[in-house]
């Protein structure tokens, strides 16, 4: 058995592609239209690891998405949280659990998909102003 993707439902593409590929960091690695079943598929991978994907899936006809909790969240190991957070922050993402520990923080897509990011090799030093930080909102 091979794990291949988690598929989320996006309801902007651009906005999406925005969050996952600017401000985040993958990188696109295929796409592909429907136009008998009238979505698009877009698959995603960070850098290096194209083996594991997301696939964010855009209906063409409107659709409002609620929160499932069903879906906890994707998690992403990250060279520095620090400075992957800060660079999130500049971009406009809100860190709605910062990474008080210096291991874990979280933030939200366009969608509302929970994004954990945790530093690899495990806690670095605790740091401002990180430490000190509350949560926003919910994660």
């Amino acid at each position: 058995m091979k794990y291949l993707h988690t598929m989320v439902r996006v309801s902007d593409v651009d906005e999406s592609m925005d969050f996952y590929c600017n401000k985040l960091g993958l990188k696109e690695v295929r796409r592909m239209d429907s136009e008998q079943g009238r979505f698009t598929l877009i698959y995603l991978a960070a850098p290096g690891d194209e083996d594991s994907q997301i696939e964010l899936t855009y209906n063409w006809d409107p659709e409002i998405y609620d929160e499932g909790r069903h879906f906890g969240h994707l998690a992403f190991e990250v060279d520095d949280i620090y400075a992957t957070c800060d660079h999130l922050m500049k971009h406009g993402v809100t860190i709605n659990r910062p990474p008080r520990d210096g291991y874990m923080a979280f933030v939200r897509s366009p969608d509302n998909i929970s994004i954990e990011l945790l530093q690899k090799g495990g806690p670095k030093p605790k740091q401002e102003p990180w430490a000190s930080m509350e949560n926003t909102g919910k994660w």
